[in-house]
């Protein structure tokens, strides 16, 4: 099965770090990130990954090159001007099966093989990685009527959510609704998906998870990724 990292974006909220690398060869664990990820969707079978490139692009391709050293087919689709997360799919040729794509800053002990095993059963046209947050508002909360009364006040409550996790698996069929586009991302896709009457599901995932898009969760990720790593949560890029 074919993996598609997304490595083409400017990765803003690191900056200045990304000022002057690219996000996915940010280090973690004296390795960049995108290392990681490869090396984990190596374990778990996937031998040709597609990495979509823009911002500091010959720069990832000189430390990837052609994949061989991590044991996998790496190839490289650019974009010219900005495409969003989902629009850089309709530029990869030879997307004919279910395919997985996947942020490259994602920090996860997920199983990809199950993750697509799980998308196999449910059927659909899109699987979403999910996991359950909890997010503390910091103030307090009027719960109010709709007639300008409060029912209660609930001061820095915590409200729990499904998010993304930033790694899909996808059948052929949803470049019918990318094609053309320009730039897009993949909240306006599922979007139009549940729009035309197709199925998304999602994969709930309970393991550890952690976008590293922030200076606070990059740093989170150094102090953590060492310790997870002697805890057999992280793979080194030797085959299985």
């Amino acid at each position: 099965m074919q993996a598609i990292i997304l490595a083409g974006g400017k990765g803003v909220r690191l900056a200045p770090v990304t000022d002057v690398i690219p996000k996915p060869l940010v280090p973690i664990g004296g390795r960049p990130i995108m290392e990681i990820v490869i090396g984990q969707l190596q374990r778990h079978g996937f031998r040709r990954i597609t990495l979509a490139v823009g911002y500091m692009a010959d720069l990832i391709q000189a430390y990837f090159g052609d994949g061989s050293r991590f044991g996998v087919e790496i190839n490289y689709s650019y974009e010219s001007v900005p495409l969003g997360t989902a629009g850089p799919l309709s530029m990869i040729n030879g997307l004919n099966d279910t395919f997985l794509v996947m942020n490259a800053d994602v920090l996860t002990n997920l199983d990809y093989r199950e993750l697509v095993r799980h998308h196999q059963t449910r059927g659909g046209v899109a699987t979403i990685g999910a996991c359950d947050r909890q997010v503390q508002i910091d103030l307090g909360v009027i719960i109010k009527d709709g007639d300008g009364r409060i029912k209660d006040y609930v001061e820095k409550p915590t409200i729990s959510h499904w998010v993304s996790m930033g790694v899909y698996v996808f059948e052929p069929r949803i470049l019918e609704f990318i094609n053309g586009s320009g730039y897009l991302d993949f909240p306006d896709l599922v979007k139009r998906l549940l729009h035309a009457g197709q199925v998304v599901n999602y994969f709930p995932f309970a393991g550890y998870w952690l976008d590293i898009g922030r200076h606070d969760d990059y740093a989170r990720a150094a102090e953590e990724f060492d310790q997870l790593r002697e805890q057999g949560h992280f793979w080194e890029n030797d085959p299985p």
